[in-house]
């Protein structure tokens, strides 16, 4: 076979391929033809005039995400790094934009969230930058989408993913959040030991007063059996002051034998002559004859003055 003829043939047959070309799907391809714009091919098989037509690129029309990191300083005086993630995409109906007018459009993107961030951080205190993250995200959404939709680019979506300040403030704020939970954990303490003193307080009250009361009856008993052992004396013949010094000697008596028979008792010395309890009893109603006379003196001298 003529080598002439092969190699017309192998020249041919690879114009021919040349020719197809494939698209995948989601994928935008510019040509050009002689250098100059010619078409946007979406996905499918395509054909092209070889040599006259070229593939001068490919697009992506999935949704791209880019990480920005930016370091700013807050209201505060506090330098922090954030994460910007920035989701987008080009629009199809604009390949055309975004392919020509755009070399380098991550760089772009990147600039405009310098931008907002850098003016935005300043305005905020360490803490709300943490608690308004949000509102950094949907201002540098709302510049993108501003800025980038005339060269083709649509943003889905901006997340401020992360805030790292430096390591220095971060152990003070973790220093300050300890002490406010030991303050917090104090004033609870504190309160619960209030609370068992105030507690303690009211049983020793409820107890001195049950005490009280029981001293009271214990008394008024006494007293309503002195009058019974009174009565009875007086029925025998027993005049009431024989009977009040029968009953002091009999309570001095016994007085004395139950401090005898404590084994544990202190030392103690009492009168335990029979005139002992005779002599109580006359210094008893000798003290109230007083206070008698007295009681009454105080009341004549008020009638006189009056």
């Amino acid at each position: 076979m003529n080598p002439t003829f092969i190699i017309l043939i192998v020249l041919v047959l690879f114009v021919f391929l040349s020719s197809f070309f494939v698209v995948k799907q989601q994928t935008a391809v510019i040509i050009e033809r002689f250098g100059k714009f010619h078409s946007i091919r979406q996905s499918g098989l395509h054909l092209k005039i070889p040599v006259v037509d070229k593939i001068a690129g490919r697009l992506s029309l999935k949704i791209q995400q880019l990480d920005v990191i930016i370091e700013t300083k807050t209201l505060d005086d506090v330098f922090v790094r954030l994460k910007v993630s920035v989701q987008y995409r080009v629009i199809s109906q604009k390949v055309y934009d975004a392919f020509y007018k755009l070399d380098y459009p991550h760089e772009q993107i990147t600039s405009y969230v310098f931008d907002v961030v850098r003016a935005e951080v300043p305005k905020m205190k360490l803490d709300d930058v943490f608690v308004r993250k949000d509102d950094i995200a949907i201002a540098v959404k709302t510049e993108l989408n501003d800025a980038m939709s005339d060269y083709g680019f649509d943003i889905i979506k901006t997340l401020v993913t992360d805030i790292d300040p430096d390591a220095q403030v971060k152990a003070a704020m973790n220093r300050i959040n300890a002490a406010d939970r030991e303050k917090t954990a104090a004033q609870f303490e504190g309160d619960a030991a209030r609370i068992l003193i105030v507690e303690k307080a009211k049983a020793e009250a409820e107890s001195k007063r049950l005490q009280g009361q029981g001293i009271a009856d214990q008394r008024r008993e006494i007293a309503r059996g002195l009058e019974e052992s009174v009565d009875v004396l007086n029925r025998v013949g027993i005049n009431s002051q024989e009977a009040s010094a029968l009953i002091v000697v009999t309570q001095h008596y016994d007085t004395l034998q139950a401090i005898g028979s404590e084994t544990n008792s202190n030392l103690i010395l009492l009168p335990n002559s029979p005139q002992a309890g005779s002599n109580m009893l006359n210094d008893m109603v000798a003290s109230f004859t007083a206070s008698n006379q007295i009681g009454e003196a105080m009341k004549n001298a008020k009638k006189k003055e009056n």
